[in-house]
């Protein structure tokens, strides 16, 4: 029902403000046939209003006179028409925007007061819990002697020691598992290395010395028999 009923609020006043509308034309054109209307409540405002706009407009031009001529009687009453009409779709309009913004104010208070409700019951129930659970553990420290809390406190520490050993004893051993496969990998890393340093050296060979020709040899017994001859 909440749902449903924004939208049939909404379709209301544009109904209302479309309806306005030829009721606003059907009253123009009946202060323009009667002559009440038309002297006690066209005129007057028509009147006013061209004043006011000529008035306006000329200060603004920078014209300063001293009376303005009014309107005739046909234009005022046309002119006083219109404005009745767009005064009452002004208002019907404003009725409208104030209908629904009382709505509005209504249903946030209901819901403010639903949530304030909702709020103040659930305390109450959480007290109620409180309450029953305060009993429920004064039956249970009745109901059970000291020796056997003192028990359960026992076997409530010991399983705690027998976790927490537990828990460190598998954390140190990854961790030791985790620093001797880091040195293992180390060390394997280092002596491949090496070996690869040691394979790939070069050897140092000596150089061949290059044996002695029959020339070089000829050269070198040369000298001995030139100085032989005369």
């Amino acid at each position: 029902m909440v749902v449903g009923a924004f939208p049939m609020a909404k379709l209301f006043y544009l109904g209302i403000r479309q309806v306005s509308k030829p009721l606003a034309n059907r009253i123009k054109d009946a202060a323009r046939r009667s002559e009440f209307f038309k002297t006690y409540i066209c005129l007057p405002p028509a009147q006013l209003y061209h004043w006011l706009e000529m008035r306006t407009k000329m200060r603004i031009m920078g014209f300063h006179a001293e009376a303005i001529k009014p309107l005739n009687e046909e234009a005022a009453a046309e002119l006083g028409a219109n404005l009745l009409g767009e005064a009452i779709i002004f208002a019907t309009a404003g009725c409208c925007l104030l209908l629904e913004f009382w709505r509005q104010k209504t249903s946030k208070r209901r819901k403010e007061v639903a949530r304030t409700a909702t709020v103040m019951s659930l305390r109450e129930d959480l007290d109620h819990l409180e309450d029953v659970l305060d009993e429920v553990q004064v039956q249970v420290q009745e109901a059970l002697p000291r020796s056997t809390l003192g028990e359960l406190r026992a076997e409530l520490h010991t399983e705690l020691r027998t976790e927490l050993r537990a828990e460190l004893q598998a954390k140190l051993r990854t961790e030791l598992r985790a620093e001797l496969q880091a040195e293992l990998q180390a060390q394997l890393q280092e002596f491949r290395t090496q070996v690869c340093e040691d394979h790939y050296e070069p050897e140092l060979r000596p150089e061949p010395e290059c044996p002695e020709t029959p020339q070089s040899k000829a050269s070198s017994t040369l000298p001995h028999h030139t100085s032989s001859l005369p």
